[in-house]
C-alpha cells in the first residue's frame, strides 16, 4: 500500500517501478500502455489529494535526481525530476544560485511541486512553476518530448503545471537567480489591524505572510526583505531556533492538537497562549533557511486562491463561520500572496492571488470544516490548490480557468489513451 504524508490518500498499485534512467521510464510507459495499465508518478507524497494514487503502475522517480546540466551564463539548472527541494541549496551553492522563491516545506520533489502548483509568498513573485523554462517528458505513447522557450514553446503554459496528466516529467530546467539573503522580521500583531492594511502590508516587503490563530484576535506576521548574497548574516542562535521552530512550533502544536481532541473547550485558551510564545524575532540568513520551516506534525490542508484584494473579507467570513458553528480549531490559518502568472492551470492565472489555507490534524475529520470554508472561497471566485483537499470537479473548475479547454486539448494530444489517468484526474479534468 502507498500512503501520502498527510494520510489522506492511499492506493494499492499492481506494480511499483523505480527506474534509474529515462530509457527505463520509456520502457515502463510503453509496457503499461500495451498491457492496459495506467501509470502514476509519485514524488514525496506531500499532496493531500489522491493525485498520485493508482491501482496500476506506481512510478517512483527517486533515483532520477541531481544535476543534469548547468548553464552558468543564463543561471539555468536542469535537474532530475526526483530531486527533492531540500537538496537544491547544496546543488545550487557552487554556482552562486538560488530559487527566486520557495514555499515553507521543502520535502517535495521538483516535479511534484511544480505539477501541483506549489508556491511561496510574495506579491512580486509567482509560484514555483513560473521558474520553469524547460522540461523533458515521456508522453502517452512512450516517446520523449522536450519543451523549452524555443522548442514546443506553445506547450509551456500547460506542462509547467500539468497535474501529472500530460506525461512523466523526467527533468526540469529552472531559471535561478543569484544567491541572496533574507532579512526576517516576525511579530505578533492584531488581526483586525493587519486586515485593515493588508493590501499595503502584502506589497510593502518582498515576502509577507501571516498566521491567524482561531478564537483569538492575534496573528503572527512574517515580513522578509531580500538582501544581496554578500550581506552580513545574523542567523538565529541554534538554541533559540530549536526552541521556537522545533519545540514550540511543532512539539507544542502536537500537544495542542492532542489536548484539543480530549478537551475541545480548552482550545481557545491554548491558542491565546500560543500567540504569546511564538513569532517575535529578527534574523538574517540564506534565503532557503528563512523560507523553509520544519513540519513534523502531520495534518491535512485545504488552500484556496482568491483575488488578493478579497482576502480581508474572506478571512472575516471564516472567523464568523467558526464562531457561529462553535468549532474548536487548533491549527492556525495561513495567509500568503503571489503575483499573477500565465500558466493555464495556475491558481494565480491572470490575477494577483491571495491564498488562505486551513488545516486540521490528520487524526481529525476535516470535511465539515473544509466544505464550509470552501463555500466561502467559491463565493470569491476561489481556485483550489491542486495538491490540497477540495470538493470540486471539472464542471465547477472549468469556468475558473480561461484556458481549461486548451489544457484538456493538450492532454488529448499527449495522452489520448489516458495512460496517466486516475480517479482524481478524471474528477477534476473530465474523462
Amino acid at each position: 500500500m502507498w500512503r501520502n504524508w498527510g494520510r489522506s490518500a492511499s492506493s494499492n498499485p499492481t506494480w511499483v517501478a523505480r527506474p534509474t534512467t529515462v530509457g527505463e521510464v520509456v520502457d515502463i510507459v510503453k509496457w503499461a500502455g500495451a498491457t492496459g495499465l495506467t501509470v502514476k508518478t509519485v514524488g514525496a507524497g506531500h499532496s493531500f489529494t489522491p493525485i498520485a494514487a493508482t491501482d496500476g503502475v506506481l512510478l517512483d522517480l527517486g533515483w532520477i535526481e541531481g544535476v543534469v546540466a548547468v548553464d552558468e551564463a543564463l543561471g539555468q539548472v536542469t535537474l532530475g525530476a526526483g530531486t527533492n527541494l531540500h537538496q537544491l541549496p547544496d546543488i545550487l551553492r557552487p554556482y552562486g544560485l538560488a530559487l527566486a522563491n520557495m514555499g515553507d516545506i521543502d520535502r517535495q520533489t521538483i516535479a511534484g511541486a511544480i505539477s501541483t502548483g506549489t508556491h511561496g509568498t510574495g506579491a512580486g513573485f509567482g509560484g514555483l512553476a513560473t521558474q520553469v523554462v524547460g522540461m523533458t517528458l515521456v508522453i502517452g505513447d512512450g516517446s520523449i518530448l522536450r519543451v523549452t522557450e524555443t522548442k514546443n514553446a506553445e506547450l509551456l503554459p500547460a506542462v509547467r503545471l500539468g497535474l501529472g496528466a500530460l506525461g512523466v516529467i523526467v527533468d526540469v530546467t529552472l531559471q535561478c537567480v543569484p544567491a541572496y539573503l533574507l532579512s526576517a522580521v516576525e511579530r505578533p500583531e492584531n488581526l483586525d489591524a493587519v486586515l485593515a492594511e493588508f493590501e499595503q502590508r502584502s506589497t510593502a516587503v518582498d515576502h509577507f505572510e501571516f498566521y491567524w490563530w482561531p478564537h483569538t484576535d492575534a496573528v503572527s506576521t512574517k515580513s522578509n526583505t531580500r538582501l544581496a548574497g554578500d550581506a552580513e548574516r545574523a542567523p538565529l542562535h541554534p538554541v533559540g531556533e530549536w526552541w521556537e521552530d522545533r519545540l514550540l512550533s511543532n512539539g507544542a502544536l502536537s500537544l495542542m492538537c492532542a489536548v484539543g481532541r480530549i478537551a475541545p473547550s480548552a482550545t481557545p485558551a491554548i491558542n491565546r497562549l500560543a500567540t504569546k510564545l511564538v513569532g517575535n524575532r529578527d534574523f538574517t540568513d540564506y534565503s532557503h533557511r528563512v523560507f523553509v520551516s520544519p513540519r513534523t506534525v502531520r495534518f491535512r490542508e485545504m488552500e484556496y486562491a482568491i483575488p488578493r484584494a478579497s482576502v480581508p473579507a474572506a478571512l472575516r467570513d471564516i472567523r464568523t463561520l467558526i464562531e457561529n458553528r462553535g468549532w474548536r480549531i487548533s491549527f492556525p490559518i495561513e495567509v500568503r500572496v503571489a503575483a499573477a502568472d500565465a500558466n493555464w492551470l495556475s491558481t494565480a492565472h491572470g490575477r494577483d492571488a491571495g491564498y488562505i489555507a486551513v488545516h486540521r490534524h490528520y487524526r481529525d475529520d476535516p470535511e465539515e470544516y473544509f466544505r464550509a470554508v470552501e463555500q466561502i472561497m467559491r463565493g470569491y471566485g476561489g481556485r483550489p490548490h491542486w495538491g490540497k483537499l477540495h470538493y470540486q470537479d471539472a464542471g465547477s473548475l472549468a469556468p475558473l480557468y480561461p484556458h481549461f479547454a486548451d489544457f484538456v486539448a493538450v492532454r488529448d494530444r499527449l495522452d489520448p489513451g489516458r495512460v496517466f489517468a486516475n480517479p482524481y484526474l478524471t474528477r477534476v479534468l473530465g474523462a
